[in-house]
């Protein structure tokens, strides 16, 4: 988020600071604590390029024509005597500035002028340095020049300077000159130096130090090394200043002198709060005004810039005293004084800007409990809040005196905002101030986790901005949360919502803290609700249109009529129940996949929504993670509850064709990497086995899953993986796949011969083979179905059905096996390694050159033609 109020125009229209959010920031910055989409109304233009007042205010300005021209981003003031570096003397210019209706010139327009004026765009930029530094040319000219040359940026024949400027307009033109740089020539380093230099000095009537402020806020964003300890210390009493001593007074109009200004205009009342009440504390940036004081725009400015300031600079000070050898009650005592001492002017300067700035928190965080008269009011308090949060949490970071106070203070906001869900974006800094220091401060906080983690996914999981928000938040705090406590994993079902409604912009965000989610009581559970995301996407939409229909129309179903559509079943007696598991909030222990059977078919009008569609396209890569994370911590009885959950999850998916197809790709990868880690589950799970490999079907519906469940039985049904295999075990399954293999390869008339995949072919030829290495007595039942398999592929009711290549592949690979299986001991040291040497790198070298070596045997076996025997 980037720093609020980080580029403050330095002449804004009438307007007090916290209202006209357009007029004082420059484009592509937004505030931090503006709210996400602000900028679709703000109005913001391009950086760089003045900003206009709003039409109402231009007469109050002044004039027309440059007289009216809004002001710039720094640029000297009507009547300075700038003076630059640069001594060039200033060209003669055009008769005509090429200013259009209102003061405003196109900078491409004034480009060209000059390129014409100075005969080429090789000295466009000495052109724009001598009008940017002369003290004849109009303002407006001025900041056109700077964002030209800001535009050409970086360029290497830029002899600007910061060093000689007084003027604290012009010197905020030429170091936005010099920023854009990019720091070739310690650029960054030279304007900080001279940003604080002026600003240590007591600035000349009718200059301000606004100017200066977002310069030094990009200094510190570019180069926070560029400032020393002294002159940190030198801005930091000055934002002290800023913050807690501006006036409480209104600013006085600025008169347009024309012929019927008044000159007897009334004396400037107070500031008043939001509510219209008159302001009795010190003034911030919730404050109102009809006009404000150069000191009210530098307390706007100041708080803009705080928290970065502090992350930069705030925690090299000094620590309070006392601050690392007292704890406990002792330390609680202290922090209730600590800020509030009349000791505080002796503080260093560092520190007593913390103290100035934890007071100024606390009156925005109780400005933000007011009745806002106008509507932009209270989004504005809002986003102060948020900010005021986040810089108390930095604070307390630095200085651990100040945390005791935080904690109760932070305590009554939240249980002043948790029911109000326009202010659920202020819960996160709340949240993220607890899980920084409740372990420090001792104190419960599962509420707080609980309320955020339970309540506001399930209220507003279809708020974009929020969403996003929200799951950042727990990307970044996973570590802290799973620590903290059990409340985050406990949650996932209905942090999910977000991914479900969000999928696209979230995936990333999922993938970082999904790990998190996980361990041994969750996995299960996760497992289901991934290859239900899709379904899910499809009750949220039902619930949102259930909650738009009129209360008339969300009468109970009758139990005894079958629901037409789907908005009729979400209150169906029938379907209720579905639709609370789905969408519930918290972790339970039940598992139901098959219950959700009938919900999946009633939702299945829903699947070509193209919602639900983008959801299903994640799903895959969250699988695949999922499976990877398992892995790390899995032991086998869970390793085996996943392959059966996934036998028969294959069956019970929502009806996306393409969504199962990439399902069952990365079902089938996994299987084979959980076997590799658990070999036994091939014998613990033959039952489940035996029953899906046996069923023709599969090969159709779901060859990937199908071909390796095969292979996994040809490779680990082994005494060399699991002593507990037997011979009756490895004769069952050689029967079960043999049968299939029969079923599938057998001649039938040329008009009901299905298509099989070749490669399950290939996978149950190969898996017989090496299951009848391990029972030799089953080699001449292998051997003979073998041989007849080039019968098989020669038929020309096989021919009319598969491709011409794939035949070929099936008929090398059986005539391979069938000459393997011709040296029975050969092809049991193969396909039956030793006790003890399956997992060696031997046998992993023999595997990888497998196919090598079948292709060695066929041609020992079978000679060329004409090679006769010796």
């Amino acid at each position: 988020m980037a720093s609020f109020m980080a580029r403050l125009l330095e002449n804004p229209p009438p307007g007090r600071p916290g209202r006209d959010v357009a007029g004082r920031f420059g484009a592509g910055e937004l505030p931090s604590f503006v709210p996400r989409g602000a900028e679709l109304h703000l109005g913001l233009l391009r950086p760089g390029i003045t900003v206009a007042a709003p039409r109402d205010h231009r007469r109050a300005a002044g004039g027309k024509g440059l007289a009216a021209a809004p002001q710039p981003l720094g640029g000297p003031g009507p009547g300075a005597e700038p003076s630059c570096s640069s001594s060039r003397a200033p060209p003669e210019l055009p008769g005509r500035t090429g200013l259009g209706r209102g003061g405003r010139a196109p900078s491409g327009g004034l480009r060209r002028r000059l390129r014409h004026v100075h005969g080429g765009s090789r000295e466009l930029p000495e052109a724009g340095e001598t009008v940017l530094c002369s003290s004849k040319c109009p303002e407006q000219i001025q900041v056109l020049c700077a964002a030209i040359l800001r535009d050409m940026s970086p360029c290497n024949d830029l002899i600007l300077s910061c060093d000689e400027i007084q003027d604290a307009k012009l010197l905020s033109l030429v170091s936005s000159v010099l920023l854009a740089q990019g720091n070739k020539k310690a650029e960054v380093s030279a304007v900080g130096q001279r940003i604080v230099k002026v600003l240590e000095r007591r600035l000349p009537e009718g200059q301000s130090a606004r100017y200066l402020l977002p310069v030094l806020s990009n200094v510190i964003r570019l180069s926070p090394e560029s400032l020393t300890e002294e002159q940190t210390n030198v801005v930091s009493k000055k934002m002290t200043d800023w913050l807690r001593y501006a006036s409480i007074q209104q600013g006085v109009a600025q008169s347009s002198g024309g012929f019927f200004s008044n000159p007897r205009s009334r004396q400037p009342g107070p500031v008043t709060e939001v509510d219209g009440t008159i302001a009795t504390d010190f003034f911030t940036v919730l404050s109102v005004g009809q006009h404000y004081t150069q000191d009210q725009w530098l307390n706007v400015q100041a708080f803009s810039m705080l928290r970065n300031w502090l992350l930069c600079y705030g925690g090299k000070g000094l620590k309070t005293p006392s601050s690392d050898d007292k704890s406990g009650m002792n330390r609680s005592v202290m922090s209730m004084v600590s800020a509030t001492s009349a000791s505080g002017h002796l503080l260093p300067p560092k520190e007593r800007l913390r103290e100035k700035a934890f007071e100024y928190c606390q009156r925005v965080i109780e400005q933000s409990n007011r009745r806002p008269l106008k509507k932009d009011d209270g989004d504005l308090q809002k986003a102060c809040l948020i900010e005021a949060v986040t810089i108390m949490d930095i604070i307390c970071k630095q200085d651990d005196s100040y945390m005791y106070r935080a904690v109760s203070f932070l305590k009554i906001l939240h249980g002043r905002i948790c029911g109000d869900a326009t202010y659920a974006r202020a819960l996160l800094p709340i949240a993220q101030f607890f899980l920084n220091h409740s372990k420090t401060a001792a104190v419960d906080s599962d509420a707080i986790y609980k309320h955020l983690l339970t309540d506001i996914p399930a209220q507003l999981f279809h708020n974009p901005s929020l969403a996003f928000e929200f799951v950042q938040f727990c990307k970044d705090n996973s570590q802290l949360f799973t620590e903290a406590s059990s409340i985050f994993r406990q949650s996932f079902p209905n942090l999910f919502k977000f991914l479900a409604w969000n999928s696209p912009p979230l995936i990333s965000e999922f993938v970082d803290f999904l790990p998190f989610l996980l361990d041994a009581s969750t996995a299960i559970e996760i497992f289901h609700l991934l290859l239900d995301l899709p379904c899910l996407t499809a009750a949220l939409d039902i619930q949102l249109r259930s909650a738009a229909l009129p209360t008339s129309k969300r009468a109970t179903s009758n139990p005894a009529v079958k629901p037409a559509t789907c908005l009729e079943a979400f209150r169906h007696p029938l379907y209720k129940g579905m639709f609370q598991y789905l969408l519930r909030a918290e972790s339970v222990s039940e598992d139901a996949p098959e219950r959700l059977i009938p919900l999946r078919q009633l939702l299945r009008s829903l699947a070509s929504s193209p919602r639900v569609v983008q959801c299903a396209e994640t799903v895959p890569v969250l699988l695949e993670l999922f499976f990877r994370v398992v892995a790390e911590f899995a032991d086998g009885p869970l390793i085996n509850q996943l392959v059966v959950l996934l036998l028969q999850r294959s069956d019970q998916l929502y009806d996306i064709p393409a969504f199962k197809d990439d399902v069952y790709r990365v079902l089938g990868s996994q299987l084979a990497m959980l076997c590799r880690l658990h070999p036994a589950l091939v014998v613990e799970l033959s039952t489940e086995i035996l029953e899906f490999s046996g069923a023709v079907s599969n090969i159709q519906n779901k060859e990937v899953i199908f071909t390796h469940v095969v292979w996994a039985v040809g490779e680990y049904m082994s005494m060399s993986y699991d002593k507990r295999c037997t011979v009756e075990q490895i004769n069952r399954f050689f029967e079960t796949l043999e049968a299939v293999l029969f079923e599938i390869t057998q001649l039938r008339p040329l008009a009901s011969i299905p298509s099989y995949p070749p490669r399950a072919i290939s996978v149950l030829m190969a898996t017989l083979t090496k299951l009848a290495a391990r029972s030799q007595e089953l080699i001449p039942r292998v051997s003979l179905f073998l041989s007849k398999m080039r019968t098989f592929v020669q038929s020309p009711a096989i021919t009319s059905v598969y491709r011409e290549e794939d035949l070929e592949e099936i008929l090398i690979r059986a005539t391979e096996l069938l000459n393997l299986l011709k040296m029975p001991s050969v092809a049991q040291f193969v396909f039956t390694p030793p006790v003890g040497v399956a997992n060696t790198r031997f046998q992993r070298e023999v595997n990888d050159s497998l196919p090598f070596a079948l292709s060695i045997v066929t041609r020992l076996l079978e000679p060329a033609p004409g090679c006769m025997p010796g």
